[in-house]
């Protein structure tokens, strides 16, 4: 039984990074607004302007708002650079600011999170 379960966990582990991986990916444009590489809207947070080159979306924020991640090799290309969150992940700006995913935007063109709290913006390019 405890093989079993050992397993579950290791093929639960396995689906949760390979979710996670889809952020992964330098940000795109898609019918003109960013997106993530799946197509899913990225947005900009107005709070992040407050301290430049930092995210201002920690604790509770991010129960609904996904920084774009960048992979550990990933290089900062033109207007898209990438900055060191707090625990250490590296996350993908647009022209310094941090790009996050809303997480009720299910498929490619939702823009669910756009004006939220009049903070929350969909990312142009």
């Amino acid at each position: 039984m405890r093989t079993s379960r050992f397993q579950a966990k290791l093929l639960l582990a396995a689906l949760v990074m390979g979710a996670a991986s889809l952020s992964w990916a330098q940000p795109m444009v898609t019918d003109g607004v960013l997106t993530d590489k799946t197509g899913i809207t990225l947005y900009v947070f107005d709070n992040d302007t407050t301290v430049p080159g930092k995210s201002a979306c920690t604790g509770a924020c991010l129960n609904m708002w996904t920084p774009l991640y960048g992979e550990a090799n990933a290089k900062s290309q033109g207007e898209y650079t990438l900055i060191t969150r707090d625990d250490g992940k590296l996350q993908w700006t647009h022209k310094g600011r941090p790009l996050y995913r809303w997480y009720a935007d299910a498929k490619p063109g939702d823009k669910g999170g756009n004006g939220l709290r009049s903070v929350w913006h969909v990312a142009v390019p």
